[in-house]
């Protein structure tokens, strides 16, 4: 079996169950919202801290975080369904009738991706609509929307790394809460320069820091430590795409 039809047919079916379970793709598109809702209305107080300068306003300040934090949790929760896979015996199948394994992660995190943009176009038309504001150009955004790609492969790849290990949605947490715990120990609701204390300490080891300000550079058209920010998102990626492939291979070796 060629490569492109394995890809093809586990991202579509991934998508298709994505999203016409309600079940599913109601978090999947709630859970975004509810946080742009909570931080960019609930809390733009915040744009009023001396020291905060962000010109766009704080609703695009915290859209940057949104939409990476959707981007994330897209790829976590696409994990989640290959670990049903797994228990289902789909998964077991599918190994068996793909010589090219590699098709496998790449149908997965097809559909992760393709599952985001969803979520990303709904995310993008509610921000206009409440009046965000942007100071970047179209390669800015463009540069935003890439560098929120590369964070949904890093989240899915570690989640189907992962589920692949275990092969039971009981792995849930393990995959959830280690993206949940590096996206808030990033600067959520001030810049990095306003943090103190061991929060600031933490935040300023943290790589998604850099991608994040990166991100709201781009929304705001003057981008700091661009290279800097691509390198750690795609150097993640790289890394947790062979943590998922290793946990393929545990998977074959455990017999699906």
């Amino acid at each position: 079996m060629k490569l492109w039809p394995v890809v093809s047919g586990v991202a579509r079916r991934t998508l298709k169950n994505a999203l016409t379970n309600p079940q599913i793709v109601l978090p999947t598109m709630l859970f975004p919202l509810f946080f742009f809702t909570a931080f960019a209305g609930g809390l733009s107080q915040l744009r009023h801290v001396p020291g905060f300068d962000f010109p766009p306003g704080y609703t695009a300040f915290q859209f940057v975080f949104v939409l990476l934090q959707s981007a994330a949790f897209s790829g976590v929760f696409t994990g989640f369904g290959v670990a049903r896979d797994f228990e289902n015996g789909f998964a077991k199948r599918l190994l068996l009738a793909a010589p090219r394994r590699v098709g496998i992660v790449l149908g997965y995190a097809l559909a992760a991706l393709l599952r985001w943009a969803v979520v990303a176009t709904v995310l993008t038309i509610v921000a206009f609509a409440v009046g965000m504001r942007i100071g970047g150009g179209p390669v800015d955004l463009v540069g935003l929307y890439v560098l929120a790609m590369l964070v949904n492969f890093c989240g899915f790849f570690w989640a189907g790394g992962m589920a692949m290990r275990f092969r039971t949605i009981q792995a849930a947490p393990l995959m959830q809460m280690p993206v949940f715990l590096v996206l808030f120990f990033a600067p959520v609701y001030v810049p990095l320069s306003l943090l103190q204390g061991w929060i600031e300490g933490v935040a300023t080891v943290n790589p998604l820091t850099y991608v994040l300000e990166t991100g709201r550079g781009f929304i705001a058209g003057n981008p700091p430590h661009v290279l800097a920010a691509f390198a750690l998102a795609i150097g993640m990626g790289v890394a947790f795409w062979w943590w998922a492939f290793l946990g393929l291979r545990k998977a074959e070796a455990a017999g699906g």
